[in-house]
């Protein structure tokens, strides 16, 4: 996807905007953890795309060997952890709420807030080897954007399972169970990617935007009040478990959590 235009470098992500098409690089190597500097740096590029008439289409991929290995897990202490889910929710809603069409381009790790990212995105293509999931769970945790949202892509039953106990999938079984738009083999991504910016792009843009609108407008809003429950829920309830805690403070230590059941 060689495009030329104007590139920028932020810190943990770069932006290139080559009109009609922008592109979103995660770069936070090794695996692109999504921090809150990275956080700010996604909601200011996606506000100032939302303001550019002349682009149609964002496409979000991850440099490296990772697409996103999820949020970063010292933002979860109790500390930190309302700050953390403002600001990355917030570019959650940017993406639902864009006018522009949102392509996540997945490879290697896709996992936690990555996933919820990926999965929030128009399309999702994804590479055959990818490693989809929620692994929170393990860690005494939930992930709210899934608990709203995943149900709708893969049914209940499917969606239980992810969020319940943190399993994951490789990128064919979350393009089979519609997680993921359409998988692609080792080294064919980009082709797969390029050949869907090219139909887009061939399209009227205010046709797209109004289209992908009328698509959402009932889901947008039982997103909505479905995501400020689940953080009320976050805040209210998770959090003042002892297990939560726990599960953040042994991740960081590198040992077993020892659960009590509080």
């Amino acid at each position: 996807m060689g495009t030329t235009g104007t590139v920028s470098e932020l810190g943990r992500i770069a932006m290139e905007i080559a009109p009609p098409l922008a592109k979103i690089g995660l770069l936070h190597p090794p695996l692109n953890v999504i921090d809150i500097p990275m956080m700010d740096e996604l909601a200011r590029a996606l506000a100032e795309i939302d303001e550019r008439p002349d682009v149609s289409v964002i496409v979000i991929r991850g440099a490296g060997k990772a697409f996103s290995a999820g949020v970063d897990i010292a933002a979860h202490s109790a500390d930190r952890v309302d700050q953390m889910l403002a600001k990355f929710h917030s570019v959650i809603r940017a993406i639902v709420t864009t006018k522009k069409v949102t392509i996540a381009m997945v490879h290697g790790l896709c996992l936690g807030g990555g996933a919820e990212l990926a999965m929030m995105c128009d399309f999702a293509y994804t590479s055959d080897d990818a490693e989809w999931g929620f692994p929170e769970i393990k860690l005494g945790c939930f992930p709210p954007v899934a608990c709203t949202a995943l149900a709708a892509l893969v049914g209940q039953k499917r969606a239980a399972e992810l969020i319940l106990t943190g399993c994951s999938l490789a990128g064919r079984e979350a393009a089979d169970i519609g997680l993921a738009t359409r998988c692609a083999a080792e080294g064919q991504l980009d082709s797969v990617v390029h050949a869907c910016v090219g139909q887009l792009l061939r399209l009227s843009s205010s046709a797209l935007a109004v289209a992908k609108k009328a698509t959402y407008a009932w889901d947008s809003m039982h997103f909505d009040k479905g995501l400020a429950r689940a953080e009320k829920v976050y805040f209210e309830e998770l959090m003042k478990t002892a297990d939560a805690n726990e599960g953040i403070r042994a991740f960081l230590e590198k040992r077993p959590p020892k659960w009590t059941g509080r």
